[in-house]
């Protein structure tokens, strides 16, 4: 029987948005549809910039009678600032909640006793991901503790993006980085904030890029390293640890390395490249 681990994750904070307009305001905004939370059925989601690029990564529950947003601790005071600047006169407070912490429960199951004081889900993008657990300071997580290193492993080995680690601010697209395969995206909820890219990226089938595992003989370089192909650009490295990674790679690259042609490179490191279960196309 596995271990009952918990790791905690510094790179993550928490929102609390609350009132009752909380959920019609929301969705106006995210990539998926806010009107469909509640307890027990959380969400993933982006928050875009107008013109549909890529700005927040957010998990996203109902708790406590209250909406409340896990996301990058670097980018949440600009999340926050951004919200208010959305609400106009809709009635939602909104507030950055100090003094929590973020966790990742791994080989939970029915029999786990959850502190009361605490929070726990199944990871709305990948139950393999285990489960987020939110904790106020002091109060000790279930568990054995585990180290950020082995959940690292866990997310690259299931080609599952970090936030802005592996998708570029203001530039990533959400279908280049799986998001509809991770339930990140309704297509059916209607219009939200940079909803028409994102619209016309899938309807017109305008993916040329996409984010890929990769795997090497030898450590992978740093995160913005160049692949290339035959010389030529085929893409970019994005998180990992140790030999295996993600890169977001151009298609027709990959289709001609995997075919025969000549290897994908990062810096002399030959890699092999495959899209993620979750994502690949069903037989």
């Amino acid at each position: 029987m596995s271990l009952l681990t918990h790791i905690a994750l510094p790179g993550r904070t928490l929102l609390r948005l609350e009132g009752p307009e909380t959920k019609e305001f929301l969705n106006g905004l995210i990539s998926n549809d806010a009107r469909r939370l509640a307890p027990g059925q959380p969400l993933f989601a982006a928050l875009l910039s107008p013109q549909g690029k890529f700005l927040y990564e957010l998990l996203v529950a109902d708790w406590q009678g209250a909406v409340w947003l896990d996301t990058e601790a670097d980018t949440a005071p600009e999340l926050e600032k951004k919200l208010k600047m959305y609400r106009l006169r809709a009635k939602v407070e909104i507030a950055m909640q100090t003094g929590w912490q973020v966790y990742a429960l791994l080989n939970a199951g029915p029999e786990t006793v959850i502190p009361a004081e605490g929070f726990a889900f199944t990871d709305p993008r990948l139950p393999a991901l285990g489960q987020r657990l939110w904790l106020p300071d002091g109060v000790a997580p279930p568990g054995a503790t585990g180290d950020l290193a082995e959940y690292e492993a866990l997310r690259l080995l299931l080609g599952v993006p970090d936030g802005s680690r592996d998708i570029e601010r203001d530039k990533g697209l959400l279908l280049e980085n799986h998001f509809e395969a991770l339930n990140g995206v309704d297509f059916n909820k209607g219009c939200y904030v940079g909803q028409e890219l994102t619209a016309r990226t899938k309807y017109r089938g305008l993916v040329k890029k996409q984010l890929f595992l990769v795997h090497a003989e030898a450590p992978l370089p740093a995160r913005g390293s160049i692949v290339t192909l035959d010389g030529q650009e085929a893409g970019e490295l994005r998180s990992s640890l140790g030999p295996q990674g993600l890169a977001l790679l151009r298609l027709e690259a990959v289709a001609r390395a995997t075919a025969g042609g000549p290897p994908l490179l990062c810096e002399g490191i030959a890699l092999t490249a495959r899209l993620p279960d979750y994502a690949a196309p069903k037989p």
